[in-house]
């Protein structure tokens, strides 16, 4: 999940605990299929499988469990396929949110997210009508109680970054899409130690929100997140952090 604040929105997620394990699980198992039959097996070839397996290690996925998918992905043969689709609209509030699924049944997915849609109060829309308010980039998070804020953004900077941004405790890492596995790894090679590391859709603008209004967008956003089909919901909501820790 991210949004205006993306570490209040790990902080979110990592709240939900065990209750959520095994859906992160069958999440990444399906980014995997797609991955492998996308660009191949090795990860040393396919650096969307990588940043994948990266995010695997980063959810405690053990590497038994990761080798397991990726062998299966590439020995699948008339198997389930599935396939990338985004749903766009608003919540309420006006609210953008922008949903990205893998599905083996596009009808079931389009039917599953426009109810949820409707339930939370809002109404999802044409194919564009949210996704210009969204840029593509990959992030990556460092905890700033480990490392001087200009000594870390001068080494981010030197492995390729293009932003550097302090908030929350944290340090976010901002790279184009496709560096995200090259910074990644020339940080580690540097020995800064990474809690996360994935590719997101940033708003351009955000929605503030008080704690009544932002309860009922993390509502909205559990109910999206709950559905085997969706992989990641991305919004421009502006949370109010207390309760994203109480959720």
């Amino acid at each position: 999940m991210s949004g205006h604040s993306k570490w209040a929105n790990i902080k979110h997620r990592k709240a939900k605990g065990d209750a959520a394990k095994a859906s992160i699980f069958t999440k990444i198992g399906r980014e995997i299929a797609v991955c492998v039959k996308q660009g191949g097996p090795d990860p040393n070839n396919n650096n969307k499988l990588k940043d994948v397996i990266a995010k695997a290690r980063e959810n405690n996925i053990p590497n038994d469990n990761i080798m397991r998918s990726i062998k299966k992905a590439s020995g699948e043969a008339g198997g389930v396929s599935y396939e990338e689709i985004t749903y766009e609209g608003y919540g309420p509030f006006g609210v953008a949110f922008y949903v990205e699924c893998l599905t083996d049944n596009k009808n079931r997915s389009a039917g599953d997210v426009r109810h949820i849609f409707d339930k939370s109060g809002g109404a999802m829309g044409t194919t564009g009508s949210v996704g210009f308010m969204f840029k593509r980039r990959g992030v990556i998070v460092a905890d700033a109680a480990l490392y001087d804020e200009d000594e870390l953004m001068l080494t981010a900077l030197d492995c390729g970054a293009e932003d550097f941004v302090s908030e929350d405790g944290v340090y976010l890492i901002y790279t184009a899409p496709q560096d995200l596995s090259t910074v990644r790894e020339r940080l580690q090679n540097a020995k800064i130690e990474i809690i996360s590391s994935e590719i997101d859709m940033i708003p351009e603008n955000s929605v503030a929100l008080n704690e009544e209004d932002s309860a009922k967008i993390l509502k909205m956003i559990d109910r999206l997140e709950e559905n085997d089909d969706v992989q990641n919901v991305y919004h421009n909501a502006e949370l109010t952090e207390t309760d994203e820790e109480e959720e």
